[in-house]
Order: structure tokens, then C-alpha cells, then sequence
């Protein structure tokens, strides 16, 4: 039943996933046809306080309450179950309802002295709405990953990307000849709309799969201080993560200011930040769609490993999918690499997309494999481990941003992101492989995989030449599948990767 259950749900959040971005990126392309990418820049600037003041209610308590939920199933009754989730909203309550207040009395001298833009001060007072209605879908969707119930969150998500994509078509429609203050706005109006339906969906599901929880078979255990072993999970989480969005938000804050300062940048240092948060950037994380699925379903796995001191399973399970994702990782950064011209040319009818994808492609590899150990140390109980990292990584890029791109420009920028990527990536990749006793091979893990990725897409290249010069989009398809399918077929001829890996991830 176990093993049926994990299937399902890597198969309904990848999918999910997949529907999210695919209608995401669709969804960037039209907002960047609307409201152009000096416009896609202002948002980027707005959504990056969104995500710092969201961080406070969301991000922790998540993963906090998925590990002690999962916990409390595996060992305990309904009634401390239903006791860890009751307190953790309410903890996040209160978080988010004080993070709105100083948002939204803060919004005028937040957008003059930290965003240098006025223009976005009706949508920070817009967002702080929907913080608490967000914090509480983050407990719940917690809850039911550790239920081994990935349906309702998936439902919901996608509920929640119906309602803001047609509430902002709608009203983007209105406001686009009144200027950039209405359209920006008008985004953040429909997220919050989206959120809070989401919200009221999720908790009706909870509702409902609350009764099933009385066939609980576990022994009540002696009471424990659960506010104080969420903060110990989620502090250190959501600390982690502040930090790297204050980073996020710093680098949106100073990036444009310190473009417009290197002697050879374009005039719209804005519209150039635009081009590679929020264009560039989905498109190269599109691909990692079943990594970050697999690592949400290993997060509870993983925690009740570690209660029942399963250590084989850990390492056995580590190993297998740091491997698998560097596998996916090559492939993947390699199609950007040769093909990411044209990819930005078909997506956003831009070469300097095209351009930026092709420069950043290197990187994927390093994204995809700090996305995955960062998750599963989390499982490990080693959120303070990940928040440490998060702190020595966020002051190394701002200082930086301050001092490299007067210099160097865009280029600069790409080269911080390289060695941020690389640095802690290296970090979570030595402490899991320390804590778990896993080890990812050299030369099948890397070297081989990295080679054939490079002779695949290049002699695939070589091969559809007469395709490009006539069609774009069937060139791109034919490109991305042959590599691929023939990738692939190396792989297990070179014993990078076995019918026992795929048994294992799906089935054990």
C-alpha cells in the first residue's frame, strides 16, 4: 500500500507540478507581451518583498509540521495529530498577520528608500491580504504530504493558478493604459484572490480527512512541547530562507541600481533584470519539475527513517536519487546550452533570453543537486546545518553585487550566480553525503554522463541543421526528444544508471 501511495503521489505533484510551470511560463510570456519587460521587472521587484514577508508565515512551518505529523502517524494517536496542526496555524497567524501590519504601513518608505520605484506601493498594501490565508495553506498542505495525500494540495494549486491567471486577464485588460502602478497592482490583487480560494478549499478537504484519522493504531505518548519543537524544526528553516530571500530581495533592490552603473549597460537596467528573474530564470528550472516532487515525498519518508534508525535506507535511498539527479541535471543543461537561442526566440520572441539561458545553463546542474540534498537534509533534521549555509552564502553575494557590478555588468551578475550555485551546492552535497553515508561516484555519477550529455546534443545538433533553418518549434521538439531518448539509451549501456535504480525510487 506504502509503496502504491508514493507512486501516486510523485505521479500527481510531478504532473501537477508540470501543469504549474508549463501554464506559468505560457502565463509569463502573455504578462510580458502586456505589460513589457520593464513591467515584468517592477513585479519581480514586488514579488521579491512578497516572498520576504511571506517566508515569516510559510516557508518553516511547513516542513515543520510535515516531519512531526509524520512522526505523530507513524507512532502516536488523532488526538496529537490534530494538536500539532491546531497549533502550528495558529502560530503562523500570528506571524502573518503581524508581517502585514508592518507591510502595509510600511509600504510608502519601503517602495521609496529600499525599492526606488513609487510606483509599487499599491500593490505591497494589496498583498499583505493574502499573508495569513497563505501561512495557513502552508500548515495544511504540510499536513496532508504527511498524510502520504498529495491530491488535495495538487487540486488546489492548480485551483489557485485558475483563479489568478483569469482574474488577471480580466483585469489586466482594464488597467493596462493606465500605467504601470495599476497593472502591478492588479497582479498582486489576483494572487491574493487566488491564495485565499485556495485556502478555503484546502481547509474544507482538512475537514474531511480529519474523521479517517481515528484509525490511528499508535499508543497516546507522554505530552511534549510541540510550539517549542516546531520552532526548533522551523526556525532554523525559515531563518535560512529569510536570509536567502532577503539576498533575493537585496539582489532585486541593487542589481538594477548597480547595472545602471557599469559604463556599458543599456539605459533600462530594469527591463535587463526583468529578461533574467523572471524569464530566464523558469524556463532553466521548468525541467527539475519531478526532482522537487520527489523531494517533497522524501522529506516525511526520510524523517521516519531517521525515528526508526533505518540508516540503510537512508544512505541506499540518498545515493540513488543524488545520482539520478545528476543524470537529469547534464542532459537538461546541455539542451539550454546548445539550443537556449532558440528556445528564447520561441518562448519570449527574445534573443537576449536566448542569450541569458545559454549563459546560466551551466549552472543547472548545481540548482537541480542543491535543491535535492537541501530538501532531504531537512528530513535529516538538519534544517540548522542548511540555515548556516544560507547566511555565509547571503553575505558573500551581497557584498558581491556591490562591488562586482559597477564592473563588470550582466556578466558579472552570471558569474556571482555561478559561484554562488557551486558554493552551496558543494556545502549540502559534502554534509549529506557525511550524515547519510552515501557516495556519488565520480566517473559514473559525473563524468561519464557529463560527456555523453555534451556529444549527445552537439551531434544531434549537427544532425537538424536543415530542421532549424525552417522551423523553430519542430526543430526545438526533435532537438530535446532525440537527445534525450539517445542519452538515455547510453546510460544504461554504461551502467550510469540500472532497471534496480528505477525499482528503487518508485517502488522501494
Amino acid at each position: 500500500m506504502k509503496k502504491t501511495l508514493f507512486i501516486k503521489n510523485a505521479i500527481v505533484l510531478t504532473v501537477t507540478s508540470l501543469i504549474l510551470r508549463f501554464v506559468g511560463i505560457i502565463f509569463k510570456v502573455w504578462l510580458a507581451s502586456a505589460i513589457g519587460a520593464e513591467g515584468i521587472g517592477l513585479y519581480q521587484l514586488v514579488f521579491s518583498v512578497y516572498v520576504l514577508v511571506s517566508t515569516f508565515a510559510s516557508s518553516g512551518i511547513c516542513t515543520a509540521v510535515t516531519r512531526l505529523v509524520a512522526d505523530e502517524l507513524a507512532l502516536g494517536t488523532k488526538k496529537g495529530t490534530v494538536k500539532i496542526l491546531n497549533r502550528s496555524i495558529q502560530i503562523t497567524l500570528i506571524i502573518a498577520i503581524l508581517s502585514a501590519i508592518v507591510v502595509f504601513f510600511g509600504a510608502k518608505p519601503i517602495s521609496l528608500l529600499f525599492l526606488k520605484d513609487a510606483r509599487a506601493i499599491p500593490a505591497l498594501k494589496i498583498l499583505t491580504f493574502s499573508l495569513p490565508f497563505m501561512g495557513i495553506s502552508s500548515c495544511l498542505r504540510g499536513y496532508f504530504i504527511a498524510r502520504r495525500h498529495a491530491t488535495p494540495s495538487a487540486a488546489t494549486q492548480l485551483l489557485e493558478q485558475a483563479v489568478r491567471i483569469g482574474l488577471l486577464m480580466l483585469l489586466i485588460g482594464k488597467f493596462a493604459n493606465k500605467g504601470l502602478t495599476f497593472c502591478c497592482a492588479a497582479v498582486l490583487g489576483a494572487d491574493t484572490v487566488a491564495e485565499t480560494v485556495s485556502c478555503a478549499c484546502l481547509y474544507i478537504v482538512y475537514l474531511k480527512d480529519k474523521g479517517k484519522l481515528s484509525c490511528l493504531s499508535g499508543r497516546e505518548r507522554p505530552p511534549f512541547p510541540i510550539v517549542k519543537r516546531l520552532m526548533q524544526i522551523a526556525m532554523p528553516i525559515t531563518s535560512g530562507r529569510y536570509l536567502n530571500t532577503t539576498l533575493r530581495t537585496a539582489e532585486n533592490i541593487l542589481v538594477p541600481i548597480n547595472l545602471a552603473k557599469y559604463r556599458f549597460s543599456s539605459e533600462n537596467s530594469l527591463a535587463q533584470f526583468g529578461m533574467i528573474k523572471g524569464m530566464a530564470l523558469p524556463v532553466l528550472f521548468f525541467p527539475s519539475t519531478l526532482l522537487n516532487s520527489l523531494t517533497t515525498l522524501l522529506i516525511p519518508e526520510m524523517s521516519e527513517s531517521l525515528a526508526k534508525k533505518r540508516y540503510g535506507i537512508i544512505k541506499y535511498t540518498t545515493e540513488t536519487v543524488l545520482r539520478i539527479t545528476s543524470l537529469i541535471s547534464f542532459i537538461f543543461a546541455a539542451l539550454f546550452f546548445m539550443a537556449g537561442k532558440e528556445i528564447g526566440i520561441l518562448v519570449y520572441k527574445s534573443a537576449d533570453v536566448g542569450f541569458l539561458l545559454c549563459a546560466l545553463s551551466p549552472i543547472v546542474p548545481m540548482m537541480y543537486l542543491d535543491s535535492v540534498a537541501d530538501g532531504i537534509l531537512k528530513g535529516l533534521d538538519q534544517q540548522l546545518y542548511t540555515f548556516k549555509t544560507a547566511a555565509f552564502d547571503s553575505s558573500i553575494r551581497i557584498v558581491l553585487i556591490l562591488i562586482a557590478l559597477p564592473i563588470g555588468g550582466m556578466k558579472a551578475f552570471i558569474l556571482i550566480m555561478y559561484f554562488s550555485n557551486l558554493l552551496t551546492c558543494l556545502f549540502h552535497l559534502i554534509k549529506l553525503c557525511k550524515i547519510s553515508g552515501a557516495r556519488l561516484s565520480a566517473f559514473k555519477g559525473i563524468i561519464v554522463p557529463l560527456l555523453s550529455a555534451i556529444l549527445v546534443s552537439a551531434t544531434v545538433q549537427k544532425l537538424l541543421l536543415g530542421v532549424k533553418a525552417t522551423n523553430n518549434l519542430v526543430y526545438i521538439i526533435l532537438f530535446c526528444l532525440i537527445s534525450i531518448f539517445v542519452y538515455a539509451i547510453l546510460l544504461f549501456l554504461t551502467g550510469c544508471i540500472t532497471k534496480d535504480d528505477i525499482e528503487m525510487l518508485f517502488f522501494k
